[in-house]
């Protein structure tokens, strides 16, 4: 009789621990459905800015035809980086798709149609930063890879690197299978006449310099679904450039900078001047520790390069969806998205 009355209290025992443990378990599960709910990003209303370079662009330098195509193109890029944060995709997707049809078209200094060096090469600049993870990737002085945006995105996935140039650069984009081809596939006759003209001097509507006459620099910044923003840049540099010069466009902080806490900028200008005084990370820091709005940041970081003597602009974007695009040249080709602001495009500074 005893021995039964021990297994029945050493049942009830055990399946009172059992019950318990399951309760418990089920409380740290609920709990932790509970927090990861809470800590779920607030779904908002995306955006995406872009720009084509800015420099000496006045209505009397471009045809209606030229214009229309400029046009075209920048809303072609907006609407398709559109439709990728409409669809829940993440701000870096919408950058790298943006750029890329930039990218491939020869309006712009970037990819297809870029400025020649000296030498009559291609050397291609490009860097991507992501503000969710302040991760960022950067490839320099390429000429073999078909988008040099999509492979300093690649640099801030699968590398330990930030910046990763010349044939370094082209050994891991063949790695990452991503497509090459020959140098000869960027170069155009517009843009080796145009080079020829500046060694030369033919032209006396292109100083040699290029100092504010410099266009063509892709850049995109983003804000998605999820409160994540990421910018990113693409350029050929500067026409006539030598010994293997690197402008703004690679370097995070002064070609492109994202931070979630702060905004995400993608330049485009004078490049000494825009590494010199670190542009686009002087606008994040602005916003942080002067407590500036995106706009006033912006502002008052290109009415500084003014004053030094820099020309250029950039394009910004927060999380709260604010958008500016100053610049201080002539003109700058530029445009954003919105849900209830369609497709905005501009090209002059009196727009």
């Amino acid at each position: 009789m005893k021995i039964v009355q021990l297994i029945v209290v050493t049942f009830l025992f055990v399946a009172c621990s059992d019950n318990k443990m399951s309760n418990s378990n089920s409380d740290k599960q609920e709990e932790q459905k509970i927090k990861s709910e809470n800590n779920k990003p607030e779904i908002g209303s995306p955006r995406l800015v872009i720009h084509g370079g800015a420099g000496s662009i006045l209505p009397e330098n471009l045809t209606i035809e030229q214009r229309k195509a400029y046009e075209d193109k920048l809303t072609e890029a907006l609407s398709a980086g559109y439709m990728i944060l409409n669809e829940n995709g993440t701000s870096s997707e919408a950058v790298i798709k943006a750029i890329q049809i930039l990218e491939a078209s020869p309006l712009f200094n970037a990819g297809i149609g870029a400025v020649l060096t000296n030498n009559e090469t291609i050397s291609h600049d490009a860097s991507f930063m992501d503000g969710a993870t302040n991760q960022a990737g950067a490839v320099a002085g390429v000429n073999q890879i078909k988008s040099p945006i999509l492979a300093a995105y690649m640099v801030r996935l699968n590398s330990d690197h930030v910046m990763l140039s010349g044939e370094g650069a082209h050994q891991f984009a063949k790695e990452q299978e991503l497509e090459m081809v020959s140098p000869d596939y960027f170069i155009t006759t517009k843009r080796l006449n145009q080079l020829r003209n500046v060694k030369e001097r033919k032209s006396p509507d292109i100083d040699p310099d290029i100092k504010d006459k410099k266009m063509g620099t892709v850049g995109a910044c983003a804000l998605d679904k999820f409160g994540n923003i990421a910018a990113g840049t693409s350029t050929g540099g500067m026409t006539n450039k030598k010994y293997g010069l690197i402008g703004d466009s690679p370097i995070i902080g002064a070609g492109s900078y994202a931070n979630n806490a702060s905004c995400a900028v993608s330049s485009t200008g004078h490049g000494e001047f825009f590494i010199r005084n670190v542009i686009a990370y002087d606008i994040a820091s602005r916003m942080k520790y002067l407590n500036e709005s995106l706009t006033q940041a912006s502002n008052a970081v290109i009415e500084e390069l003014g004053i030094k003597k820099g020309t250029g602009g950039v394009i910004a974007l927060d999380r709260s969806g604010e958008i500016n695009m100053p610049f201080n040249t002539k003109g700058m080709f530029r445009g954003y998205v919105t849900d209830t602001s369609g497709v905005f495009v501009r090209m002059f500074s009196d727009q």
